[in-house]
C-alpha cells in the first residue's frame, strides 16, 4: 500500500469540492471518498487502487433509512448493508434486497459496507488483482488477460473485446429488479440516474465503470412503492455456501393475478458486465401463466445474446435455471 493523505468532511460541499480535484472520474482517481472501506481498502493494499488522498463521508447526513410520502423508501448513501438487511421496511416491501444483501459477504463485512459503496463495487476479476498482469480496466490499453487465460467466473453478457469483467455486487442486481434511482451532488449541482444507466458497458473504455464525474457525491438511492401484491425474491448460485460471489443470480419482482402474472422485473447477476436487466425475460413473463415452459422461454431471452468465454460457456445454462428456479419459488407464494 502505498502513502495516502485521510481527510474528514463535515458537510457535503466540502467533500464535493475536495473530490473535485481529482484528475480522473470516481473508479481509480487519485482522489476517492470513504465510508467503509471494505472495497477500496482491500484494492489499495494490492495496489490496484492507489489514490494520493480519501476524504472520509461517514460524517455526512447519509446515514437513515426513512418511507418517502408516495410510499417509496429513501436509503441513504452511508446505511450499512446489515442496517439496510435488517429494516422491517425492506423485508417486508423489498424482500429481494434483503435477501441479496445477506447473502453476501460476511457479517463483519456487511457491518461496515455502505449502500454507496456497494454500488461502486469492483470486480474480483484475478487479472485486475494482479498488478503484474495486463488488464485494460486498471490499466487502458494493456490488454485483457483474462479473454485467453482463467475466465470461469466472468461474465457472459455485455462484455467487449477490451473487457469481460463480471459486476460482482449482490445489492445493485436487486436495485435493478427494484427499478433503483440513484441521487448524486456534484458541482454541477443535484441529479437522479436510474440505476439501469448508473453503470456503463466496458466497451472500448472499461475503466469508465459509472457515470460519475470528479467531484460527485452519491446521497441516497431512492426505490419506488412496491407494486400491490408484488413479491420478490433474490437466488444466488455459487461455488461455497457462504462468503462468495454468484457463479449466477438472479432477482425477481412478480405480481400475479388470477394465475397469470401482470408484472414482471427480472435482473441477473454473476453474469454480466453490469447488474443485468432483463426486459426481454420481463416481456415473456408479463401476461403469461406461471408455468414451467414460460419460466423457460423468459429464462432462453434472458439468456439469448450470451457470449461465453473458453471457460464459462456452463454460466449459459446455470444462469438459465437459476432464474427458471426462482421464478417458480416467488410464484408460489405470489
Amino acid at each position: 500500500m502505498k502513502l495516502f493523505e485521510l481527510t474528514r468532511a463535515d458537510d457535503p460541499e466540502q467533500a464535493i469540492a475536495s473530490g473535485a480535484k481529482a484528475t480522473t472520474a470516481q473508479q481509480g482517481a487519485d482522489i476517492r471518498f470513504i465510508a467503509g472501506g471494505t472495497n477500496l481498502v482491500d484494492f489499495m493494499k494490492l495496489n490496484v487502487e492507489t489514490p494520493k488522498k480519501l476524504v472520509d463521508v461517514n460524517h455526512l447526513p447519509f446515514s437513515k433509512i426513512e418511507k418517502l410520502p408516495d410510499g417509496g423508501l429513501k436509503i441513504g448513501a452511508t446505511v450499512r448493508n446489515t442496517d439496510l438487511a435488517q429494516d422491517p421496511t425492506v423485508r417486508k416491501d423489498y424482500a429481494v434486497l434483503s435477501e441479496a444483501l445477506l447473502s453476501g459477504a460476511s457479517v463483519q463485512l456487511r457491518n461496515m459496507a455502505t449502500t454507496a459503496g456497494n454500488l461502486l463495487q469492483r470486480t474480483r476479476c484475478m487479472y485486475f488483482r494482479d498488478t503484474a498482469m495486463p488488464c485494460n480496466k486498471r490499466e487502458p490499453g494493456s490488454g485483457c488477460a483474462a479473454i485467453t487465460g482463467v475466465n470461469r467466473s466472468l461474465a457472459i453478457l455485455g462484455t467487449s473485446e477490451q473487457c469481460i469483467a463480471t459486476n460482482p455486487s449482490d445489492m445493485n442486481v436487486a436495485l435493478a429488479a427494484l427499478e433503483a434511482t440513484i441521487h448524486i451532488r456534484g458541482t454541477k449541482g443535484e441529479r437522479t440516474v436510474p440505476i439501469g444507466d448508473f453503470h456503463l458497458l466496458p466497451g472500448n473504455t472499461p475503466q469508465r465503470e459509472t457515470v460519475l464525474e470528479p467531484g460527485d457525491l452519491i446521497t441516497h438511492v431512492t426505490l419506488p412503492p412496491p407494486a400491490p401484491g408484488s413479491h420478490s425474491l433474490y437466488l444466488k448460485l455459487r461455488d461455497r455456501a457462504s462468503f462468495e460471489f454468484a457463479l449466477a443470480s438472479a432477482a425477481v419482482v412478480i405480481t400475479a393475478d388470477g394465475g397469470r402474472m401482470t408484472r414482471a422485473r427480472v435482473a441477473l447477476g454473476g453474469v454480466g458486465t453490469k447488474p443485468w436487466r432483463s426486459p426481454e425475460a420481463e416481456a415473456e413473463l408479463t401476461g403469461q401463466p406461471a408455468t414451467q415452459a414460460v419460466f423457460q422461454k423468459a429464462a432462453d431471452a434472458a439468456l439469448r445474446d450470451a457470449k461465453p468465454q473458453s471457460q464459462n460457456g456452463f454460466k449459459v445454462e446455470l444462469a438459465k435455471r437459476c432464474l427458471v428456479h426462482a421464478l417458480k419459488l416467488v410464484t408460489q407464494t405470489a
